[in-house]
């Protein structure tokens, strides 16, 4: 990234340009993230292509104020914290779905971020709803912020749920937990974007995916809930888990949604694209 591209990403996010790549820096970077630049998924059904190079990231994130999913929103924002001086890191991580099995090998991506003030923190801000700010990477007890309480655990082999999954040699793989529930396994080895590409595609036309099956638009808000729009049934959640459920009726509504909850202009209402279930 050059100057003028590292600015118009901070302007996005409505931040100043960091003294130092500290770990407040970085806290604070992470939360704006999430607050302005939308967790979504629409590119898989408007037949946008999905491409895990740096130059294409931002000119969707920034360039397009667009929002994406975690190859995307974390591709972008790796890249913009390097060129703030953090030492950042890819790595690999496979999510934890039904009963308890996990997904496909690249199905995650997320950050290893080193500050110059010390430590190590995992940065995430393209799981969905995760940690607001970024969790202390080697810290193995409770870490309990607004987004719940967290745990960074070494992983158990034997509790995969994948047959034939194995540890790969060398350090463990790492489990994220929060509020006491596994939400995706960490391989600790460096990875670079490039790595992801298999499972952007998988994700973007396997009908074992919930994206091509699905539309979703999220974001935290100001004051620590969030707001989702999942094809036409708009979901406001509060920072004390209420949540306000209203379906919308008119493409003109949700629209408006898009526009105002999202700063994402559309022309046409996205809709499901069909999915091939033969295969």
């Amino acid at each position: 990234m050059n100057a003028e591209q590292v600015d118009a990403y901070l302007r996005r996010l409505g931040a100043a340009h960091p003294a130092s790549p500290t770990s407040d820096a970085l806290r604070e970077l992470q939360v704006r993230h999430l607050r302005v630049v939308p967790f979504e998924n629409l590119s898989v059904h408007l037949g946008e292509e999905i491409v895990l190079e740096e130059k294409r990231l931002l000119d969707k994130v920034v360039g397009a104020r667009r929002g994406g999913f975690c190859y995307e929103l974390n591709g972008a924002f790796g890249a913009l914290l390097a060129a703030l001086g953090f030492e950042v890191t890819l790595l690999a991580g496979r999510v934890y779905g039904e009963e308890g099995r996990l997904g496909i090998p690249f199905d995650h991506l997320a950050l290893r971020v080193r500050t110059v003030d010390g430590g190590d923190w995992l940065a995430d801000v393209g799981f969905g709803a995760l940690s607001h700010f970024p969790l202390a990477f080697e810290e193995r007890g409770e870490q309990v912020e607004p987004g719940g309480t967290f745990r960074i655990a070494t992983a158990d082999p034997d509790a995969a749920g994948v047959r034939g999954d194995t540890v790969a040699a060398g350090a463990a793989d790492l489990d994220v937990v929060r509020d006491g529930r596994r939400q995706y396994r960490l391989e600790p080895r460096p990875r670079v974007l490039g790595d992801f590409t298999a499972g952007a595609w998988w994700h973007s036309t396997s009908p074992a995916s919930h994206f091509p099956r699905s539309l979703v638009c999220s974001r935290l808000t100001e004051d620590g809930g969030r707001i989702t729009l999942s094809g036409r049934t708009l979901t406001r959640t509060g920072i004390d888990g209420t949540r306000e459920v209203r379906d919308l009726v008119s493409d003109e509504e949700v629209l408006a949604v898009y526009r105002d909850g999202f700063a994402i202009e559309l022309s046409a209402v996205p809709a499901v694209r069909s999915v091939d279930r033969s295969g």
